[in-house]
C-alpha cells in the first residue's frame, strides 16, 4: 500500500498532489483538537487522579494570590486588525508576549465550581474552554532581526519583557513547583486553539509553576503543510530566543516543553541551536546555563534519521534533562506523512517493532532519551490516532506524573517492550503507578 501510494504521488498530475494534501489536512484535523477555532472541549480527566485520589489543586493560596489570570502567550504570528485583540494564521517575525483570558463550561463558575467538574470521570458533556480576551504586553527585544522593521522603540520593549519576567517571577515565588511549562502547538490551529490546550493541560497540573502557550503561525487551510513546515523552521529561531530569554530573565529552576505533531518541528530544531551554540560545553553546564527540565514530543511529525544526526553529531542531548519520545503503531496522520516524504516520522513505531541493532544498543546506553509506545494504552487509537495526549486517560496520567514527581518510566509504572528499550504501559499501569505515588507521597493520617 505505501509503495503503491507513493508511486501515485510520483507519476500522476497535479490533481494528486491536491488529494494528497487533502488527505493530511484530513488525518491532521486533531492537531487543533477541535474542529471550532475559538472552543475546545475540555479533555477527559486522567485516570491517576480518580484511581490515586491524588488533588492536583493542593495550593489553593497559589492561585488566590496569583499576580495575574489567564494563559501568558508568546507568538510570532501576525496581529490581526489593531483592537481586533487576536492574531493572523501569517508570520509576525517577533516574539510578542501576552496573556489571554479564558473561560470554562457554558456559563461563568467559580474556581471551586471548575476545579470539581475538571476532576470527574464521568463529567457532564459540553465543557468548553473558550478565550474571551487578549492583552498583548509588546515584543520580546531579543527577536528583533537584521531584516525585521521594528514595531515599536525601545522603552516599551524593556516594558514587555520586564512585565512579562515579572508575572512570571511573581507566580513562581507562590508556586510550590517553581517551573515553567511551554506547550508547542501542531499543524493548522488558529491562534486561540494552543493557549485552550495549555489551559487544559495546567489544570491538571493544579495552576502550580507558570504555563506558556507558543503560538507559533500555522494555518488553518487545506493547502498548508509545506509552508507550515517552513515557517515551524523559523519559529523555532524565536523559540529558541524565548528559551534563553526565560534562563536568563526568570527564577524558573526547570523549563519544561510539551511539543505536539509539526509543533514538534519546532521543539526540535530550537533545541539542535541551543545544542550547537553550547557545544563546547558539558550537558551539566548547558543545563546550569538554560535549566531546561523534561522535553516530550507527541505524535511527532519529524524525520526519524534527521532526528538520529541531531543526537549524534548536534550536542541534541545536552540541552534537556530528558528527552521523551511518544510514539504510536496506529498514528494514521503520521502514516499519510511518511508517505508523501517517504521517510518514516519519529512519533511512528519502527516496522514490526524490530529496533535497528545500533538504535537499540544507543537507547540502552543513554538514561535521558526514552521512547512510549502508547498503542497499547486506553483510548490511544480514538480517532486518527493522533491526539492521544488530550484523548488517553492513561498517556495524558504518564506526561503529568512526570512533570509533577519528576519520576523515571520504570517508577511511572511503565515496562520495557519484551526487553527492548521501548517502554509500554502494561494492563497494570495505574495500579503500578499507584503504588510508587503512596510511596513517596503517602496520605495524610
Amino acid at each position: 500500500m505505501r509503495a503503491w501510494f507513493f508511486t501515485l504521488f510520483l507519476t500522476n498530475n497535479r490533481l494528486t498532489v491536491v488529494v494528497v494534501l487533502l488527505c493530511i489536512s484530513l488525518s491532521l484535523t486533531a492537531c487543533g483538537g477541535s474542529s471550532k477555532p475559538y472552543e475546545l472541549e475540555l479533555m477527559p480527566a486522567p485516570n491517576i487522579y480518580d484511581e490515586a485520589n491524588i488533588n492536583p489543586f493542593h495550593n489553593l493560596e497559589g492561585v488566590i494570590k496569583a499576580p495575574y489570570y489567564g494563559m501568558l502567550y508568546a507568538t510570532d504570528r501576525q496581529p490581526a486588525e489593531k483592537g481586533s485583540g487576536t492574531y493572523l494564521n501569517s508570520r509576525g517575525h517577533l516574539i510578542r508576549l501576552g496573556i489571554g483570558k479564558i473561560s470554562l463550561g457554558k456559563k461563568e463558575m467559580t474556581w471551586e465550581e471548575a476545579r470539581k467538574i475538571s476532576l470527574l470521570k464521568n463529567r457532564p458533556a459540553n465543557y468548553p474552554l473558550k478565550v474571551t480576551a487578549i492583552e498583548e504586553f509588546g515584543i520580546l527585544g531579543k527577536s528583533l532581526g537584521i531584516f525585521t522593521k521594528p514595531m515599536m522603540n525601545e522603552i516599551e520593549e524593556q516594558f514587555a519583557e520586564e512585565h512579562f519576567s515579572s508575572l512570571i517571577n511573581k507566580k513562581l515565588s507562590i508556586s510550590k513547583q517553581k517551573d515553567i511549562f511551554i506547550y508547542v502547538h501542531g499543524y493548522k490551529v488558529a491562534f486561540d486553539n494552543p493557549l485552550l490546550v495549555a489551559t487544559e493541560i495546567w489544570n491538571f497540573l493544579g495552576y502550580d509553576g507558570v504555563f506558556i502557550s507558543y503560538a507559533w503561525p500555522s494555518t488553518p487551510h487545506t493547502l498548508a503543510y509545506f509552508s507550515d513546515l517552513e515557517t515551524a523552521a523559523l519559529s523555532s529561531h524565536n523559540l529558541r530566543i524565548l528559551l534563553s530569554y526565560l534562563a536568563e530573565e526568570t527564577d524558573a529552576e526547570r523549563i519544561h516543553i510539551i511539543g505536539y505533531s509539526a509543533g514538534t518541528r519546532v521543539v526540535i530544531n530550537a533545541l539542535y541551536q541551543l545544542g550547537l551554540m553550547n557545544q563546547d560545553a558539558s550537558k551539566t553546564e548547558v543545563q546550569q546555563k538554560l535549566r531546561i527540565g523534561h522535553v516530550m514530543l507527541v505524535g511527532s511529525d519529524f524525520d526519524r534519521q534527521l532526528f538520529g544526526a541531531y543526537v549524534q553529531e548536534g550536542g541534541l542531548l545536552k540541552v534537556p534533562r530528558t528527552l521523551t519520545i511518544f510514539m504510536s503503531e496506529a498514528d494514521n496522520a503520521l502514516g499519510i506523512s511518511s508517505v508523501l516524504f517517504n521517510q518514516d516520522r519519529l512519533g511512528q513505531t519502527w516496522l514490526d517493532r524490530k529496533l535497528p541493532a545500533v538504535a537499540e544498543n544507543f537507547l540502552n546506553n543513554t538514561n535521558d532519551l526514552y521512547f512510549i509506545d502508547v498503542t497499547g494504552a486506553e483510548a490511544a487509537t480514538t480517532g486518527n490516532g493522533h491526539a492521544y495526549f488530550r484523548k488517553s486517560p492513561l498517556v495524558s496520567s504518564d506526561i503529568l506524573i512526570t512533570l509533577l514527581y519528576d519520576l523515571p518510566p520504570a517508577e511511572r509504572g511503565l515496562i520495557k517492550d519484551q526487553g527492548r528499550p521501548i517502554w509500554i504501559f502494561p494492563p497494570d499501569y495505574t495500579e503500578r503507578l499507584c503504588k510508587t505515588l503512596s510511596r513517596i507521597n503517602p496520605p495524610a493520617p
